[in-house]
């Protein structure tokens, strides 16, 4: 029987194996939707200690089937201090294994199915009117859609065994000597780097093994380099990241790196153990079934799923001792002056536990806002080129725009109805002075993004710095320990010309300066002039409501709360 390549090979593969990754990304999607943020919060309660790092690792991965979500929750969480490197170390471990608890998942014999739950959970999908229904129905239609692809693959694939020139290839692709085995592991290791996915590599191998192309062995080395080649993309998912991000990466890659050094010697030995294992798991992976009169190997994606789960599993058994040797080292990897900067992203204060107690939750709010003002005013050291400083005033800023939504939502859900008014009345001077925060923040990211993109000459440089160090003078009144060290001199003579003086300075520069640079200065002026408005402002708002007053009644009153539960007296608590 003639073969049409177009028709029979190519249209099914293609389609297959498109189907097969764009189901992965539905179902990763969807319980990232549903989950993530959940999981985030497991992860950094159970990640304690490097056992717990590890199960949680396994637990999370397994659940999002995202390996590169679970990166960057990691690496958010070791930033912010939550998580030290050594359980995120563990975690990453855990990650290895949670990802290959997929690849057992796309083993399972549900091809046929596939289509027409994908077109069950597509209907739900398309006319739910609940964002948690739909994201559901997302989760499970990508579900089914892997095993779709990996059917439509499968069946693809097969008519390849009649092309005499396809199999003379193959038969060189054939694990059967430790030559073959890493010529065959290095292949599958490329080819996971440029499709970026090592469940699709594996996949498309189940599809070869089942349909008798590649012998069950051989479908085995190439999942184990596919476990090689995803190292590369968790480093180039890395380069733009952060540097424990990089380290992250590097953990994954020296994880992977040694356990396929280890196995290769020991790849024959561990084939015997798993084809004794099979007998648990089907039988021979070698012996064919037939499926309307052609022979198929539906044993073949059993084994790879398996072995590839086991593999990481024995990896993780045998570096986990060694994980304080991999924070030593990856400690060091590339450590700079910048990293030591704090990441103002995430909050240091705000903890949830403290969030239905109002005397705790309170000063916790305001050190987050004083850590705040604190990021807004590293602008003016990016602004004077501190080699200390953020060296990007844009992602710096992002940074603090994150912070200031965090601090906004926690001091909004202190809210209650059963709160007196004064206590209202803090709440809303607090949201009031965190929106001030942020538009000073902003209007500092102008001042820095203005003077680093713009350079100065000789006549104008003088102006600039005398508008930076006003701007540093004026914060002093809202952060007396940051700024300009104290004058020498007597109150009183030391002063800083003010905006109005800087700006005919400025005007009066002439031939000294080209247009686009006074140009540049007068908005620098304006942008400061609207920071110290905002200080001033932000200084009037602490003063606005007796904030120490209102604490002390809060923890009287918490405290005979307490009292009164503690006695088993139900006497009401006297009124304010």
């Amino acid at each position: 029987m003639e073969i049409d390549i177009f028709k029979d090979v190519l249209v099914p593969v293609i389609g297959g194996l498109g189907i097969f990754m764009l189901g992965l990304e539905f179902m990763a999607n969807g319980i990232q939707a549903l989950s993530v943020n959940k999981m985030r919060e497991f992860l950094a309660k159970a990640a304690g200690t490097p056992v717990k790092g590890v199960l949680a690792g396994t637990f999370i991965t397994g659940v999002i089937q995202s390996s590169t979500a679970m990166t960057v929750m990691v690496v958010g969480l070791v930033n912010a201090g939550v998580v030290g490197l050594r359980p995120a170390i563990s975690v990453i471990m855990g990650a290895n294994i949670g990802t290959t608890l997929g690849n057992g998942l796309i083993a399972l014999p549900l091809g046929p199915l596939g289509l027409i739950l994908g077109g069950v959970f597509a209907l739900v999908y398309c006319f739910a009117k609940n964002e948690k229904v739909r994201n559901i129905a997302l989760a499970c239609m990508g579900f089914a859609l892997i095993f779709y692809g990996l059917n439509l693959m499968t069946g693809g694939l097969r008519p390849l065994r009649n092309l005499p020139e396809v199999m003379e290839l193959l038969q060189t692709l054939k694990a059967d000597s430790y030559f073959n085995l890493v010529k065959c592991v290095l292949i599958a290791a490329g080819v996971t780097a440029m499709i970026h996915s090592s469940s699709a590599t594996i996949g498309i191998v189940m599809g070869l093994g089942a349909a008798g192309i590649l012998d069950w062995t051989t479908a085995v080395a190439f999942s184990l380099g596919a476990d090689l080649g995803t190292t590369i993309t968790s480093w180039m998912a890395s380069l733009n990241l952060s540097k424990n991000a990089k380290r992250a990466a590097y953990a994954h890659i020296s994880f992977n790196i040694i356990g396929v050094c280890i196995t290769v010697p020991l790849f024959f030995a561990s084939i015997g153990i798993l084809e004794w294992a099979m007998q648990w798991f089907g039988g021979d992976p070698a012996v064919p079934v037939l499926v309307d009169g052609k022979e198929t190997f539906p044993l073949v994606p059993v084994a790879v799923g398996l072995y590839s789960t086991f593999f990481n599993i024995f990896n993780t058994l045998l570096l986990f001792p060694f994980i304080g040797v991999f924070e030593r080292v990856l400690s060091r990897v590339g450590r700079t002056d910048e990293e030591d900067i704090e990441d103002y992203s995430t909050p240091r204060f705000l903890d949830r536990k403290l969030a239905n107690d109002f005397a705790q939750a309170v000063p916790a709010i305001q050190k987050e806002t004083a850590r705040h003002l604190q990021a807004g005013a590293m602008f003016l050291n990016i602004a004077r080129g501190d080699k200390k400083a953020p060296s990007d005033p844009g992602e710096h800023y992002l940074a603090t725009d994150i912070l200031s939504r965090d601090i906004r939502l926690y001091t909004s859900n202190l809210m209650k109805e059963d709160l007196p008014y004064d206590q209202l009345d803090l709440i809303a001077s607090l949201i009031e002075e965190a929106d001030f925060t942020a538009a000073l923040t902003e209007s500092m990211h102008q001042v820095a993004r203005r003077v680093k993109r713009e350079k100065f000459g000789a006549e104008a440089r003088p102006i600039v710095d005398a508008g930076l160090n006003k701007l540093d003078a004026t914060l002093r009144s809202i952060m007396p320990d940051y700024g300009l060290a104290d004058p020498q001199m007597p109150a009183g003579h030391a002063n800083h010309p003010d905006v109005e003086e800087l700006r005919a300075r400025t005007l009066s520069l002439g031939p000294n300066a080209g247009a686009a640079e006074r140009g540049t200065i007068l908005a620098l002026l304006g942008s400061i002039e609207r920071a110290e408005i905002l200080i001033r402002r932000i200084d009037a708002e602490r003063k606005s409501v007796n904030r120490q007053s209102v604490l002390a009644r809060a923890s009287v009153r918490r405290e005979t709360r307490d009292q009164s539960m503690g006695s088993g007296s139900f006497s009401p608590v006297p009124a304010e």
